[in-house]
């Protein structure tokens, strides 16, 4: 690999880990479910430049609606009611042992004898997340993140199924579809009152961590590690995604003083293990990284 699109896939890694403790900023002064679509409204702003992906909008639709609306209609209320950020980037790794499991049911894939000692060592280390909740991380939150893994799972599979795709245009034009169903959402679940107050008082606090999320983290984000899975075969790239949770965790220690007691850090070392077990073999599937 070259040098700068190394240093274009460590910066993608840096800006996904990072972007866990930008979602714990951003909760500080919007609603879950009210910045989520904040977020999606503008990622798909550069929607008015890029060509849409040669995708029926069922197709889109129910992608989206895995990959993005219920995601993050998941993640985000997670980390509001009790997923710390660290935690947080660690833990919803194990969305790719879900895309195993819900890619043998839809696709009748097969997984071998590595993938399914990959899956069994990653949920002993997510059983030892399981024991430390209490305290900073809720059933609730716990519970949330698992579902938001699960939904960014069957995204996975829908994605796969569409076949090979632009991914900065076909995320752009995906981002299309989630405002308009998690705003519903949040005028449901968070109210109009809470909405406006929050929108009123909103500070460069709130405005940055949307931007960040909508720009760097899914525009730029995406756009560059498309660009390098069509340079390199998948092999080479996919294994920096396995940086995501190890710049997520360290930035939480970092910025927000977030503490892992043992049981997290064997925890979270043995979903690392797992994932390189299913990482690190000849011809990986592609599967769509996003950290959140």
């Amino acid at each position: 690999m070259q040098p700068i699109h190394l240093l274009l896939a460590l910066g993608v890694a840096l800006i996904w880990g990072v972007n866990f403790v930008v979602i714990a900023w951003g909760l500080t002064e919007l609603p879950p479910l009210l910045m989520a679509a904040l977020r999606f409204l503008f990622a798909a702003l550069p929607a008015f430049f890029l060509p849409r992906p040669k995708l029926s909008w069922p197709t889109m639709i129910a992608i989206a609606g895995a990959l993005f609306v219920g995601h993050y209609a998941f993640l985000y209320p997670a980390m509001a009611v009790g997923m710390p950020p660290g935690l947080a980037s660690i833990a919803l790794q194990v969305q790719a042992f879900f895309t195993i499991a819900i890619a043998a049911v839809m696709l009748g894939e097969r997984p071998g004898p590595r993938r399914i000692a990959g899956s069994a060592i990653a949920f002993l280390g997510l059983a030892l997340i399981a024991t430390t909740v209490g305290g900073d991380v809720t059933v609730a939150g716990f519970a949330l993140t698992m579902a938001a893994a699960a939904s960014w799972g069957t995204g996975n599979v829908l994605l796969r199924r569409a076949g090979g795709v632009d991914m900065l245009a076909t995320i752009t034009w995906l981002s299309v579809i989630p405002p308009l169903p998690l705003l519903a959402m949040s005028l449901v679940f968070e109210g109009p009152a809470t909405i406006a107050t929050s929108l009123a008082g909103v500070s460069w606090v709130g405005i940055g961590a949307v931007l960040y999320m909508a720009f760097l983290s899914t525009t730029f984000g995406f756009g560059v590690w498309g660009h390098l899975l069509k340079q390199y075969p998948a092999a080479t790239v996919a294994p920096f995604s396995l940086l995501v949770p190890v710049f997520g965790m360290s930035s939480a220690a970092l910025l927000v003083g977030e503490r892992f007691g043992w049981q997290r850090l064997a925890g979270g070392a043995l979903i690392l293990v797992g994932l390189a077990f299913v990482a690190f073999r000849r011809r990986p599937p592609p599967v769509a990284a996003d950290p959140a």
